[in-house]
């Protein structure tokens, strides 16, 4: 079975002009007009004139990723439905995550772009604070390289897989690095303007928490995989919260990678500006074909990898809501029964992984339907296991009727904790 998957990049991997040859397109403009309106920033100028140091500003360089991210994505479904039926994953780096997110459903694309600005603002704000920045450690042996970081008071900011980390913190701990590396390793400076992914972005994280109470959210319509910890995430509270707490944790970009190879991910689609996550999936994922997504003339390859490679099994309209695996492991279930009532948040059944153990829970009020396995059986990350559903007309009589009431939309979604 083929599995496409949607990779949306982070901040480092915007280029001067990369959205001029995309303004050719009259919606694509028109809509980066409309996210300049919403975001109050001039993005289309940014996109073509800046420089590069004017787009190394987190402030500018965030919304500008997701802002690109979300029309590109636009212009290969303009219909979002018919994305949600195609694109099986999604994932993002850092804040690609926000892009993802929106692309995904559980947030417009509006609300993104005043989150993803209030990040923008209150990272480069925390970076001020402190001199601070962060290093790439190219090579060495793993362990060596997490107790160098150790020693020096770093932090493995982005765990990348393939031989890099990124190590985060003070700009004296970093000299201290550079001046005393893991053996077998080139340490390269990035050009960023603070230990993002760190306890020194701690501020930012406690603004986002306030804003984030404003924050209407809706489950993913799509499989979409935390950078936390590579796990398969559909409710919408829990994305909003980890979009929060991402800005001060490590991105953990090694156990996405390793939980669309276990998904069985065929094809990949990173949309602009496009490069660093198909560099790092062509070493990590071989045999994956993948699309690095830069001009409109490669429009046509995506539409013939959507073709070849899409149909999520999410989509299906019904009235069922989907339970899924979080993480790879061994299921067991609850003592909840088929046809049993079940509150909102019930944990339903549990995955046992290799170190953990994850809770899967009803999310929302109705009753359990299906089992989708067996108790113990093993499973991957994203496999739907449960089914539950609305409650049955006969229960609804019992209760007094609301005026005004209204309906859920009969879509399928996936929870869990």
């Amino acid at each position: 079975m083929n599995v496409l998957a949607v990779l949306c990049p982070g901040q480092g991997s915007q280029k001067p002009g990369f959205l001029s040859p995309w303004l050719e397109l009259p919606s694509f403009r028109d809509r980066m007009e409309w996210f300049s309106t919403v975001a109050n920033m001039d993005l289309v100028s940014y996109g073509t004139t800046a420089d590069a140091e004017t787009l190394r500003d987190t402030a500018v360089a965030q919304p500008l990723i997701v802002a690109a991210g979300l029309c590109s994505l636009l212009s290969i479904f303009p219909r979002p439905a018919d994305g949600f039926r195609q694109v099986s994953v999604g994932a993002g780096h850092s804040v690609g995550e926000i892009t993802a997110a929106a692309a995904t459903g559980v947030i417009t694309a509006e609300q993104a772009l005043v989150f993803v600005r209030e990040r923008g603002r209150e990272m480069a704000a925390a970076g001020a604070i402190t001199p601070t920045g962060m290093s790439a450690v190219l090579g060495g042996d793993p362990t060596e390289v997490l107790d160098a970081l150790t020693r020096h008071g770093l932090t493995p900011a982005n765990m990348n897989g393939v031989g890099q980390v990124v190590a985060a913190g003070t700009l004296d701990q970093l000299a201290a690095l550079a001046a005393d590396p893991p053996a077998k390793t080139r340490i390269i400076p990035l050009q960023v303007a603070g230990a993002f992914h760190t306890a020194h972005m701690a501020p930012a994280t406690a603004r986002l928490a306030g804003y984030a109470k404003a924050i209407t959210t809706h489950e993913a319509h799509a499989r979409l995989v935390s950078n936390r910890d590579g796990h398969i995430i559909h409710s919408g509270h829990d994305v909003l919260e980890r979009l929060v707490t991402q800005v001060s944790a490590p991105v953990r970009w090694d156990l996405c990678m390793a939980t669309l190879s276990e998904m069985g991910v065929t094809g990949l689609i990173e949309v602009p500006p496009a490069g660093t996550l198909s560099g790092l999936a062509k070493r990590a994922m071989p045999g994956v074909e993948i699309l690095t997504l830069n001009t409109p003339d490669q429009l046509d390859e995506a539409f013939r990898m959507i073709t070849e490679h899409g149909g999520n099994d999410h989509a299906r309209e019904i009235q069922w809501t989907l339970g899924v695996a979080p993480t790879k492991g061994t299921v067991s279930f609850s003592s909840v029964a088929p046809g049993d009532e079940v509150s909102a948040g019930e944990v339903l059944a549990h995955v046992e992984a290799v170190h953990d153990t994850h809770q899967v829970t009803a999310a929302h009020h109705g009753v359990m339907g299906d089992w989708l396995v067996d108790n113990g059986d093993e499973v991957s990350p994203g496999q739907p296991i449960l089914r539950f559903g609305p409650l049955a007309r006969s229960r609804r009589e019992d209760l007094p009727a609301e005026p005004n009431a209204t309906s859920t939309s009969d879509t399928t979604h996936g929870s869990d904790a």
